[in-house]
Order: structure tokens, then C-alpha cells, then sequence
């Protein structure tokens, strides 16, 4: 009996480790986890339908990213959010702040009004979810407005490299809540950004960012430095 396989054609790689590891990307850059969160992987399995392998492989890969942090023995192979010291947020604060105005420049000659009204939605889900007093759904609205301008900038290396500095600061501002979302004090930073973009003035509209990543970093920066003193 002849026992050798026929070739056989590759899986799309569509796997449940791919949907585990954008699950967490997504929670992680939305804000829904916060410094020093455990993530137990039985828990995180439980939450999405799936087993453990998926998920362990999922968070080892954020591991490795340096994204999350390795947890003790006691959490079963799990992972903390790491805490973040004032000085590693202000880098990637100023990562940041110098990446993201050159993408959103870059990005100002591909605003067509369908995109710019997907922009406008996302704005105004930040305002009606502060005046609904709804915070972690407010960072996720900031989340898609950011990117919904990042996304035209039809460079895929600076927006992974933006994503990378995203992921790991924006658990960091869910410290600030109280004192980040009241206000909405940095809004008319969000809505200069959108009519620069309208009028397609991409320098204009990169200062506006540049303004809002700055006015983040200072006031979160000393919320950090107080929880270490």
C-alpha cells in the first residue's frame, strides 16, 4: 500500500491564534486594560469561545513584542499590562509625537469626503460618550479617529511603527481618565485637525495632532512621576 501524502494545498492562515492576538491588539489600544492587569489565559479563552493554545501562543507573541509582561507562576503561563515608568511613556509619547504629524501630513492629500465623514462620525462619538460620562468608550472613539486619519497615509511601515507606540502607551492613559477626559479638553484639537483636513492643509492639520499627543504627555506625565514618589 502506497502510504505517501499528495500534496496538499496551505490553509489560509485565518487561525484562531490571529483572531486571539487582534482580540488583545484591539483591547489594548482601545484602552480596555489597564497598567498592572492580569491576563489569565483561561479567562481570556473562556471570553472568546476558544482553548488555551491559541491564547497562550497569542500572548506569548505580545510578549515577545514587549507589549505585555510575563506573570507569575501562580497565573498559569499568563501575562501582566506593564506599568510604565514617566520616563518610558514620555518616549513613546515622543515617538509619537513625531511619527503621527508626519503620517497625518502624508495622509491630507487622500481625505475624500466619504473618509472625512467616517472621521467626523468618529469625533462625534467622542463627544456624546464624554457627555454620556462613558470614558473607556471615548479612548475607543479616539482610537478610530487617529487611526480613520493614520490609515491614508499609504505608508504600512510608519503605521506599524505607530500602531507599536500606540499599543504599548495607551493603557497608560487610562491612569488619567478623570483628569484626560473631563472638558474634553484637547476636542478643539480634534476638530482643528478635521477642518484642516477639509481644507486639505495637511501642515495644519499635523499641528493639531502634534498639540494633542503634547497636552496628553502633560498631564499624564505627572500623574506617573506622583505614583512613584
Amino acid at each position: 500500500m502506497n502510504t505517501t501524502l499528495p500534496p496538499l494545498v496551505p490553509l489560509e492562515r485565518n487561525t484562531l491564534w490571529d483572531s486571539a492576538y487582534a482580540s488583545l491588539r484591539t483591547a489594548l489600544m482601545e484602552g480596555r486594560l489597564a497598567p498592572g492587569q492580569r491576563i489569565v489565559l483561561r479567562d481570556i479563552a473562556e471570553r472568546l469561545g476558544i482553548s488555551l493554545t491559541p491564547v497562550r501562543d497569542a500572548v506569548n507573541r505580545l510578549i515577545a513584542e514587549r507589549v505585555l509582561e510575563r506573570g507569575g507562576v501562580g497565573q498559569g503561563g499568563g501575562a501582566t499590562v506593564p506599568v510604565l515608568s514617566a520616563d518610558q511613556f514620555r518616549q513613546l509619547m515622543a515617538v509619537r509625537a513625531s511619527l503621527e504629524p508626519s503620517a497625518t501630513v502624508a495622509a491630507a492629500p487622500n481625505v475624500t469626503p466619504a473618509k472625512l465623514a467616517e472621521i467626523e462620525q468618529s469625533l462625534r462619538a467622542m463627544e456624546s460618550t464624554f457627555d454620556e460620562k462613558r470614558p473607556d468608550a471615548y479612548l475607543q472613539a479616539h482610537h478610530r479617529f487617529h487611526f480613520g486619519v493614520y490609515a491614508l497615509c499609504r505608508m504600512p511601515i510608519m503605521l506599524e511603527i505607530i500602531e507599536i507606540a500606540w499599543i504599548r502607551c495607551a493603557p497608560t492613559l487610562t491612569l488619567g481618565l478623570p483628569e484626560y477626559v473631563p472638558g474634553l479638553k484637547r476636542f478643539p484639537l480634534h476638530v482643528a485637525c478635521v477642518e484642516a483636513l477639509r481644507r486639505g492643509d495637511g501642515e495644519r492639520a499635523a499641528a493639531a495632532i502634534r498639540a494633542d499627543i503634547e497636552s496628553a504627555r502633560d498631564d499624564i506625565v505627572p500623574l506617573l512621576e506622583r505614583a512613584r514618589s
